[in-house]
């Protein structure tokens, strides 16, 4: 459709028409006008995006109190047989390379430092050194721990020298109490050695400590110090090569999975010449092989 000429021409337009498209317009200026009246002021009337001075004051008085706190706190450091500080926690005592190197040496010949005294003449340490932590030497002291009576005697850093480390016993016929003499061992510690203990029907390699929960590496030194497996269990060894997945998975350190990737290897790969082939199955816990091969026998 054509449109008409005049279309665009304000003369077009009745007054009628012209008045409302003036109303119109004013409208929508006024809308306008309001809306950045409104952000205008909304934003004046807002608290401003900060802490008040009050609060503000309060925290930087917590903060100062942390810090001077943290400036006076000290490493805690709890009582140590010196006989069997580590690279580690020499490093942590502030030992030389050359001082914890002596202490291991002499260690290293099978004779026992008893006193502060004999300390400092095998490692050489400053007289600094002793006065600081010289207070937390422990020397346990000789005991004759009997079955049913525990002697809980720990000598201090003034413990005659002729005291030494307990005498060793067998991990098998050990109690809880006894297991709680050697430093770093508690109640939940001694209970979890026990109950790991009951569970495979007694140790047969000493190494099966490292594999219960919570034990340190100096807790596992000092346990090889004092216990031993005097007294083995009976074993009937599983024959590696006829045993099924229900006879293997009742192994320690094994499970149904392991078990039947051994039979799986053996169906693929003929019988084991020899328990090392163990290694060749997947995800087998490697560090646990010597263990598991004393359940096993392969018949000749």
């Amino acid at each position: 459709m054509k449109l008409n000429n005049y279309f665009y021409h304000w003369s077009y337009y009745t007054q009628t028409q012209k008045r409302g498209f003036i109303f119109l317009l004013l409208g929508f200026m006024l809308i306008q006008i309001t809306l950045c009246l409104l952000v205008y002021y909304t934003n004046q009337t807002q608290p401003p995006d900060v802490i008040p001075q009050n609060i503000q004051v309060a925290l930087q008085a917590e903060l100062d109190s942390l810090n001077r706190l943290a400036s006076k706190r000290k490493d805690t450091i709890y009582p140590f047989n010196p006989n069997y500080i580590s690279d580690y926690k020499g490093f942590f005592l502030e030992l030389s390379t050359e001082e914890i190197d002596r202490l291991l040496a002499f260690r290293a010949t099978n004779q026992i430092i008893t006193s502060t005294s004999d300390f400092q003449k095998v490692t050489g340490v400053s007289e600094e050194w002793i006065q600081k932590y010289s207070p937390y030497f422990v020397f346990y002291a000789k005991a004759k721990m009997q079955k049913t009576q525990v002697n809980t005697t720990i000598a201090t850093k003034n413990a005659p020298s002729n005291q030494g480390l307990l005498p060793m016993q067998d991990i098998n016929g050990t109690t809880a109490e006894h297991l709680q003499l050697i430093r770093g061992i508690g109640p939940a510690l001694s209970k979890r050695i026990i109950d790991d203990r009951d569970k495979w029907g007694g140790y047969v390699h000493m190494d099966q400590l490292k594999f219960v929960y919570g034990l340190s590496e100096e807790v596992i030194s000092l346990l090889f110090q004092q216990f031993a497996v005097l007294n083995a269990p009976q074993i009937n060894p599983v024959d590696l090569n006829e045993a099924g997945v229900d006879e293997l998975k009742n192994i320690p350190y094994l499970n149904y999975f392991l078990a039947r990737e051994i039979v799986k290897y053996r169906s693929l790969h003929g019988d084991f010449v020899n328990k090392e082939q163990l290694r060749e199955i997947e995800k087998i816990p490697l560090d646990r092989i010597h263990i598991i091969s004393l359940y096993l026998k392969i018949r000749n």
